[in-house]
């Protein structure tokens, strides 16, 4: 499958090319909750865990333990913006 270009609001791609997206990006769904995804990342510069939930009006990413308390970080991205923007500031980290 095709996805439209990275500049494309998330809310013009279906729901079938968000979930080859988040795939494509080594998320993995949860097969129990179908809305909730993980990722593991690591690079040479941090090293996180998310849970991604494709919610109505929003993708909100949950890094957890992240904080310096371990408690989660939470964020919420519109799906108005592109998914290059929703890339770029999940994958940038906690």
């Amino acid at each position: 499958m095709t996805l439209p270009l990275p500049q494309v609001p998330l809310y013009n791609h279906s729901l079938s090319s968000i979930e080859n997206w988040l795939s494509d990006l080594g998320c993995q769904q949860d097969l129990e909750n179908l809305h909730y995804w993980t990722v593991d990342y690591s690079d040479n510069h941090s090293n996180w865990k998310a849970r991604i939930i494709l919610e109505t009006k929003e993708v909100t990413v949950c890094y957890l333990g992240a904080a310096a308390d371990g408690s989660d970080i939470r964020r919420s991205f519109q799906y108005s913006l592109s998914r290059e923007d929703i890339e770029n500031a999940i994958f940038s980290g906690p």
